[in-house]
C-alpha cells in the first residue's frame, strides 16, 4: 500500500469542509487533523468529527503539510507562526491572511496561496501565459455585483440562501473581497493599482472591460491588478496579454484577434476541488505558486461605511456593515489600518463616512498579528 501523505486542515467553514470531503478521494492522502476554534461536542455538523482538534500541537505532530482556510487573519496567524516554526509548508486559500502577514511568513518558510480561489487561479494562468510567450499586462478579477452598503437584512437572506457566513457574504457583496484578492495578486505577481480602491470599470464584457483597464495599464507604464463589473460574464479571472509582433498572423489564425492586446479567460474558479492540486505541486517540490511577495507594495485598508463615533467598537473589519475594504498603496497610506486588524477595535475619534481608518483612529487589540504589521511596515 502506498505510503500517504499527512494533510491537516485549519479552518471548519464552507472552503475547510469542502476539501476535508474532497481529499477523502486521494489514496494516497488522508486527513490528519482539523484545527477548529469551536465547541468539539457541538460540531454535529461536521463530516468527519473525529478529526477536528482544538491543538494547535496536535495539527503540527500529525501533519506533513498543512492547508489554512480559516479566511481569519489574526487566528491563523497565530496558527501559521506555529506551523512555519516547525519546518511544515503551508498551503492557504486564505487572502485575507496573506495580504496582513503573510510577507512575514514568506520570509521564514514555505507559504503559498492555492489555486481554486481567484488569486491563485490568476497566478496558473500567468504561468501558463508566460510559457506560450506572452506578457501579461492586467491581471483581472470579475465581479458581477457589488453594493458598498448593503443591509443587514439581505445579507442573512443571501448568507442563508448560498450557505456561507453573514461576514464572506457581506465581504463579496461591499467589495472587500474583491479588493484583498487584487492586493494579492499585485504584490504576489509584481503588478501595481492603478488607484487606492482599483479601477473597476463597469464593462459589457471581459474583452471590453480588459481594454479599458490595458489603455490605462499602458499609460501608467506598468502591470496592474484589478477588476471589471461585468454581471453577465462568468465567474473567474483574466488576463489582458502582449506578444511579438511577428506571431500576429498566428494569433489572428488561432482566433485571438487582431492585437494588440490578447484576453485570457479562465471561466471558472473552483475553490476546494482546485486545492488539491497545489497541494500536489507542493509535494512534488515545486515552488511557491503565489505569495505576498517578501516586499510588498498594495495593502487592504478600511473605509467608514457611515459615521462612526467614539467609544464605538467595531465586531469585525472584513465583513462589516461599518466598515469595507480598500487596496492602497502602503508608500502613500503609512498610518492605515489593515482590515484585518479591526475586529474588536475601539474607536478613538470620530471617523466620517467615506473615511480612511487609521491608527490614529482606534485603539487595536493586541494580536501576533498586529505585532507583526506594525515592526514590518
Amino acid at each position: 500500500m502506498t505510503e500517504q501523505t499527512r494533510i491537516g486542515v485549519v479552518g471548519t467553514g464552507f472552503i475547510g469542509k469542502g476539501i476535508v470531503m474532497s481529499l477523502e478521494n486521494q489514496p494516497d492522502l488522508r486527513i490528519s487533523h482539523v484545527l477548529t476554534n469551536s465547541d468539539i461536542s457541538r460540531r454535529n455538523d461536521y463530516p468527519g468529527k473525529h478529526l477536528l482538534t482544538n491543538s494547535v500541537e496536535d495539527l503540527i505532530s500529525g501533519s506533513d503539510l498543512i492547508v489554512e482556510c480559516s479566511g481569519e487573519a489574526v487566528s491563523a496567524t497565530y496558527v501559521v507562526d506555529k506551523v512555519i516554526k516547525a519546518g511544515l509548508p503551508v498551503v492557504t486559500m486564505d487572502a485575507e491572511l496573506q495580504v496582513t502577514t503573510g510577507s512575514y511568513f514568506a520570509k521564514k518558510g514555505f507559504i503559498t496561496e492555492a489555486e481554486g480561489d481567484q488569486p491563485g487561479c490568476l497566478a496558473a494562468l500567468d504561468e501558463e501565459a508566460r510559457q506560450m510567450g506572452f506578457s501579461p499586462q492586467v491581471y483581472g478579477n470579475i465581479k458581477g455585483y457589488l453594493n458598498y452598503t448593503p443591509t443587514i437584512e439581505d445579507m442573512r437572506f443571501w448568507s442563508q440562501k448560498q450557505g456561507i457566513s453573514l461576514d464572506k457574504t457581506t465581504a463579496f457583496t461591499d467589495g472587500t473581497k474583491v479588493q484583498i484578492e487584487q492586493a494579492l495578486v499585485a504584490n504576489g505577481l509584481g503588478a501595481q493599482i492603478l488607484q487606492d480602491g482599483m479601477l473597476g470599470p463597469e464593462a459589457d464584457d471581459i474583452q471590453s472591460g480588459g481594454l479599458i483597464l490595458a489603455e490605462a495599464a499602458k499609460k501608467m507604464g506598468t502591470k496592474v491588478s484589478d477588476y471589471i463589473l461585468a454581471p453577465g460574464a462568468p465567474a473567474g479571472v483574466f488576463i489582458v496579454a502582449e506578444h511579438e509582433e511577428r506571431l500576429i498572423p498566428y494569433l489572428r489564425y488561432y482566433k485571438m484577434g487582431e492585437g494588440p492586446w490578447y484576453t485570457l479567460v479562465r471561466n471558472f474558479h473552483l475553490c476546494h476541488l482546485e486545492v488539491i492540486k497545489t497541494i500536489r505541486r507542493v509535494l512534488d517540490g515545486g515552488e511557491v505558486l503565489l505569495n505576498n511577495s517578501t516586499a510588498p507594495t498594495v495593502s487592504v485598508g478600511a473605509i467608514a461605511k457611515r459615521d462612526l463615533e467614539p467609544g464605538q467598537i467595531l465586531k469585525r473589519g472584513i465583513g462589516s456593515f461599518d466598515v469595507r475594504g480598500t487596496a492602497l498603496t502602503i508608500a502613500n497610506n503609512s498610518q492605515h489600518v489593515p482590515i484585518a486588524l479591526l475586529t474588536g477595535a475601539v474607536l478613538t475619534e470620530q471617523v466620517k463616512a467615506g473615511a480612511q481608518i487609521t491608527f490614529d483612529d482606534v485603539e487595536v487589540p493586541a494580536s501576533l498579528a498586529c505585532d507583526i504589521w506594525l515592526k514590518n511596515n
